[in-house]
């Protein structure tokens, strides 16, 4: 569980599976250049192996840094994540509500992400190898690209190395 807390209010998010151990926080340069596949990645992102506190958490919330956290634990991972960036976050809530209603996914939850239209939905699963993690999350993701245009990011991505499969920390939760 991961509380989140600021002089202004305190949230407590479900978010039992998240690997604490260590986090990144978020660089104004670029840190690490990372060859993958044949690609090059440029990681704006610092991996602190330092563990995840309360303390980071609200630093992250007052905005004085931005902390993400990894998905992936020896390969495999607690959750399904898409991160909304589109213009149109209601319009996206209500489909991928009703396109969890279509899969029978009865746990998820949404969260707010760095901006009031950046939307992050966690879909919790039970220690899922990145493989089939990324084949369940891209059937979520194809029934929703049917009915919105796809401005959203999927997580865990096998394409991506181990230090780009991290997600945000949320900044509260989400509700219309």
């Amino acid at each position: 569980m991961i509380k989140l807390s600021t002089k202004e209010f305190d949230i407590t998010l479900e978010l039992p599976g998240l690997d604490k151990s260590y986090y990144y926080v978020k660089r104004r340069s670029i840190v690490e250049k990372i060859t993958f596949h044949h690609r090059t990645f440029y990681a704006k992102f610092e991996r602190i192996d330092e563990p995840l506190t309360p303390t980071v958490i609200s630093q992250h919330l007052n905005r004085q840094y931005t902390i993400a956290a990894p998905l992936l634990k020896n390969g495999k991972t607690n959750y399904l994540v898409i991160e909304y960036r589109g213009r149109e976050p209601l319009r996206f809530y209500h489909t991928s509500r009703h396109v969890m209603h279509m899969f029978q996914i009865d746990q998820y939850a949404y969260f707010e992400g760095k901006k009031h239209h950046y939307i992050q939905l966690f879909i919790p699963v039970d220690a899922l190898p990145l493989n089939q993690a990324n084949e369940n999350i891209q059937k979520v993701s194809d029934a929703l690209a049917m009915r919105l245009p796809k401005e959203w990011k999927c997580f865990p991505d096998p394409s991506l190395p181990d230090s780009y499969n991290i997600i945000t920390l949320p900044y509260g939760t989400y509700s219309p």
